[in-house]
């Protein structure tokens, strides 16, 4: 069974980048017909979907934060990378990563993210 485990800073200063690192075991992120997802909910609000990756390393992102985001994946370590450039307090959020083929079948437990000074 596929387990994902997030790794990120709890504290982030507005206008710093923040890096969220998904770690995968129970398979590989390269496994066919698997996507890797970020998906963050902010306090009172509903989830929102911030971007994937591929198992073939193809990219998707939400449009709305294409130009302040990159993401990456490290095969060698089973890990996918998302960077989100120039923070907002309002970006506060618990973080997950999440995959499956048809759906988000599998879920890391999240992270509670602040950006604050």
């Amino acid at each position: 069974q596929l387990q994902l485990q997030e790794s990120c800073p709890v504290l982030v200063k507005p206008s710093q980048t923040l890096s969220l690192t998904c770690t995968v075991s129970g398979g590989s992120i390269t496994t066919n017909y698997y996507y890797w997802s970020w998906i963050r909910q902010a306090p009172g609000k509903g989830l929102e979907w911030i971007g994937a990756i591929a198992y073939s390393g193809s990219l998707y992102d939400s449009p709305s934060l294409k130009s302040r985001t990159s993401i990456s994946r490290d095969t060698a370590k089973n890990q996918f990378t998302r960077q989100l450039s120039s923070v907002t307090p309002e970006e506060t959020a618990v973080y997950y990563c999440a995959s499956g083929q048809y759906a988000m079948e599998y879920w890391g437990k999240g992270t509670l993210v602040t950006v604050s000074s």
